[in-house]
């Protein structure tokens, strides 16, 4: 088991900057490929940004939506990920949630996650 917790959302303007943190216990996060995915009101949960659990060349995959704007990193030895997020949009506005996979490559595809957190909200204002 390893338990997730966000933090990091608030609400900001259009075109500021926000960073999420994803703070993991229960297990290292290295056992894990990583990702974050977001909600907004009345829609699906969709896929944002994953990395995967380590080594010299980590793999990363974006959204299109996001791709440029926000950066998913992770730090394996504090056990803790982050989504820095720039230049954020009215359409950012959503519930972030991260969440890991026991597939060490991580994934954009929801089913693949075991573990969840609870999720921090993002509100961005015109």
């Amino acid at each position: 088991q390893v338990q997730l917790v966000e933090s990091g959302g608030g609400l900001v303007q259009a075109g500021d900057s926000l960073r999420l943190s994803c703070a993991a216990s229960g297990r290292a996060l290295r056992d894990f490929g990583m990702g974050w995915f977001r909600q907004a009101p009345g829609k699906v949960r969709e896929f944002v940004a994953t990395v995967s659990a380590g080594g010299n060349r980590p793999y990363y995959a974006y959204a299109d939506s996001v791709s440029g704007r926000f950066t998913i990193s992770r730090d394996n030895a504090k056990n803790i990920m982050f989504l820095q997020m720039n230049n954020l949009k009215i359409e950012d506005t959503a519930t972030y949630y991260c969440a890991a996979a026991s597939s060490l490559y991580g994934s954009t595809t929801l089913r693949d996650y075991d573990y969840w957190g609870q999720g921090t909200q993002v509100t961005v204002s015109a």
